[in-house]
């Protein structure tokens, strides 16, 4: 579920860098947030997609969260854990959007999830085939995983570690274990089927 060690490590050295308020020659604002889109706006794209919100939706959230992080950086204000501070930003914004256009969830897009899960398919047919219903049978269960076990193991999916993904969404460290634990045994046991 976590990220490849050579791309956590890119993406850590890339935060770090951001983050350090003591670098010989800082970035201006605008470089610094462009930066910071490049490497976590698909990944923030995705998440916020995982609330239900159409695609044009999600890109406005996206581009809201950049602006208040240039705005953020403008001012000055910390850059500890930038990667928490987006995904916070995005997790309220999705809130916000998916309650303003009250709209019910009927469906969420577990395709990460899935395809973090799922082996490669194969030109079999038969092989296909059960790779499909494996598929199918894995988004039911997400689609029927309360709302916290979803949106931790999207977090997670996305490379969050528990204490980011604790923040992001507000709740306690153990809670955040519970339900990562919680959904991943139900994904499994429907995997074993």
């Amino acid at each position: 579920m976590s990220a490849p060690k050579s791309e956590s490590t890119a993406d850590g050295l890339l935060l770090t860098a951001l983050e350090s308020a003591s670098a010989v020659e800082p970035l201006a604002p605008e470089e610094e947030v462009l930066r910071l889109f490049d490497r976590w706006g698909p990944r923030l794209h995705r998440y916020v997609g995982s609330f239900g919100l159409g695609s044009h939706d999600a890109e406005d959230i996206v581009q809201d969260v950049f602006l208040s992080l240039f705005r953020h950086v403008r001012l000055g204000r910390s850059r500890a854990n930038l990667k928490g501070w987006l995904f916070r930003v995005a997790h309220n914004l999705a809130l916000k959007r998916r309650t303003w256009t009250r709209k019910r969830q009927t469906e969420m897009d577990g395709h990460v999830v899935v395809a973090t899960l799922q082996a490669q398919i194969t030109a079999n047919p038969e092989e296909q085939l059960a790779g499909a219903q494996r598929q199918r049978r894995l988004l039911a269960v997400f689609n029927a995983l309360p709302e916290r076990d979803r949106r931790c193991l999207c977090l997670r999916a996305e490379g969050l570690r528990y204490r980011e993904i604790a923040s992001v969404l507000g709740i306690s460290l153990g809670a955040v274990s519970k339900s990562l634990t919680r959904a991943l045994a139900r994904l499994e046991r429907a995997d074993d089927r």
